[in-house]
């Protein structure tokens, strides 16, 4: 079966072309996913700023080129789509981004981004049915019609506004739902429900979701599989429960560690000491990516980048601490995520 969405070694430099910087900034360097028709699946993408976590997301929607590689939508490289080919895709592939103010017209009631996506698609016949489907989608997550049509923006909370922009996307029935950043935005008593409202599009709608955060907390509570990436390279992936638990990569230790306990006992303090990161990210970068913030830098790490090794079966690492173990087998990171549950 064809794949829905396949990367293929994507790697996208800014700084080069026309107008050259003298020194490129590497955004992502050889990022290979595949996002299968089915089961459905959710794989969050995790990195501090400047990862390469958005522009990994915008390469998947067609919104930047890279400037490796390719993206294919059912086999067919988005640079190649025909009208029809379009159009199918900006149907089966949405997006949720990370602030929900910004996405509405404050001009406009909130029902026009729904009647927009109904008009623009053809999803109903007639009025009364569009506005049937635009219940149907709200209650689906979680909000209540008759206290959020005919409403404008400011009057919605954050929480309100990025559930209608959910409700958005389920009118489509797309297979993929891109949500870059979805909560960061927005308090944190109302996260619990715009993630909880993700979830059940995973879960009842069979949408397959990739979530694209910081917030390791939210990465935990909401994926299967998850993606550590670090000034655009992949640190470490596989299963969410051992990769937050038992984290290997000394950066994804470093994200761990820097999350407050809630103990008094236990007051936060930072675990490891960090280097300089002056110059990472360039182009004339050798080796591993974090070698100048390791705390267990050694000398083969600035010669080299170090393979993904396979340290369990659903978890590879790019650390050369993890050198005894295999390399992993494939360059798909598909190959090393545990099956849904």
């Amino acid at each position: 079966m064809t794949a829905l969405i396949e990367a293929r070694h994507l790697t996208k430099v800014f700084g080069e072309g026309f107008f050259r910087r003298s020194n490129p900034l590497v955004a992502l360097d050889d990022l290979s996913l595949t996002i299968e028709e089915a089961p459905p699946a959710i794989t969050t993408i995790v990195g501090e700023s400047g990862s390469g976590k958005t522009t990994f997301a915008r390469l998947i929607l067609g919104l930047t080129t890279p400037t490796h590689g390719q993206v294919c939508y059912r086999g067919v490289d988005l640079r190649q789509l025909d009208r029809n080919q379009r159009r199918q895709f900006l149907r089966e592939v949405q997006v949720i981004f990370q602030d929900p103010y910004e996405v509405y017209n404050p001009f406009y009631r909130v029902d026009h981004v729904l009647q927009e996506a109904i008009s623009n698609f053809g999803l109903a016949k007639t009025k009364a049915q569009g506005q049937n489907l635009i219940v149907e989608a709200l209650v689906s997550v979680g909000l209540r019609p008759e206290e959020t049509l005919g409403r404008y923006p400011h009057q919605l909370s954050g929480g309100q506004r990025q559930r209608v922009m959910v409700a958005r996307a389920l009118l489509l029935r797309p297979r993929l739902i891109i949500a870059d950043e979805p909560v960061s935005m927005i308090d944190a008593s109302l996260r619990a429900t715009v993630i909880d409202s993700l979830k059940a599009l995973n879960r009842q709608f069979g949408i397959s979701l990739i979530y694209i955060t910081h917030d390791l907390t939210t990465a935990y509570q909401m994926s299967e599989n998850i993606v550590v990436l670090y000034r655009g390279a992949v640190a470490e992936v596989g299963d969410v429960e051992w990769v937050v638990k038992k984290p290997e990569h000394p950066y994804t230790r470093l994200l761990i560690g820097s999350i407050p306990q809630p103990d008094p006992k236990h007051p936060w303090e930072r675990k490891e000491k960090l280097s300089d990161t002056t110059g990472n990210g360039r182009l004339e970068r050798q080796g591993c990516h974090f070698a100048d913030r390791c705390p267990n830098v050694m000398p083969m790490c600035r010669q080299k980048p170090p393979p993904l090794y396979q340290t369990a079966p659903h978890r590879a690492t790019a650390c050369y601490l993890y050198r005894d173990s295999p390399a992993a087998a494939s360059e798909k990171l598909n190959d090393v995520f545990a099956p849904p549950r």
